[in-house]
């Protein structure tokens, strides 16, 4: 059997945890998305060159110019979760290394191919004929002036910080007799009603 002290301090631990719990259920449903980082880094030494926020589903396009053609390329990628889907591939003019067999829309001045493939990381070789760009929203990144070699694209995906900070909460509370119980009560072994306990986040 459970002695007086015991059950109080079963409880009172149980109420913590409960509290914290639901702290944490709360923040899940108010911010479940984590915060996403478009990341350019140098594939060799792994140097980062450039970090962009982005959100899941934003757009993101690789744009160079083909080498034989002299003619504007895009790859079209979407954030998704920590990758990078490609939604479609645009071109102006038929050449090596672009499809010429694939079923194709003629959408103005570009011919639209169609892609579905994800990837965890993109490898480009910025080059200044190609002159590789990185568009995201309004903003063209030129990837040739920022690096002077191979660079790598992934998308990087944090938690969000408050869910880290509630989860912290919910390391094991040590509760005493002290704690519970106030000065003119403890002999008597009663609880005191202005003993409280504040979580704060």
């Amino acid at each position: 059997m459970f002695t007086g002290h015991r059950r109080r301090t079963l409880v009172v631990t149980a109420v913590v945890v409960a509290l914290v719990v639901g702290s944490v259920a709360a923040a899940s449903s108010l911010d479940p998305d984590p915060e996403r980082t478009l990341v350019v880094q140098n594939a060799d030494s792994g140097e980062t060159l450039l970090e962009r926020p982005v959100e899941n589903d934003e757009q993101v396009t690789l744009a160079y110019t083909h080498s034989v053609e002299k003619t504007p390329v895009e790859d079209v990628y979407v954030v998704d979760g920590d990758q990078l889907r490609m939604t479609e591939m645009r071109f102006q003019s038929h050449g090596a290394g672009l499809p010429a067999d694939e079923s194709m829309e003629r959408t103005g001045d570009w011919f639209v191919v169609e892609r579905n493939s994800t990837y965890s990381q993109l490898r480009v070789a910025p080059g200044s004929i190609a002159g590789h760009e990185l568009v995201v929203g309004e903003d063209r990144y030129d990837l040739v002036a920022m690096s002077d070699g191979p660079v790598v694209i992934v998308v990087d995906e944090d938690e969000p910080g408050a869910l880290e900070e509630l989860l912290a909460l919910s390391a094991p509370v040590e509760v005493t007799q002290d704690r519970l119980l106030g000065d003119e009560d403890r002999s008597s072994g009663s609880v005191a009603t202005h003993t409280h306990m504040e979580l704060t986040h």
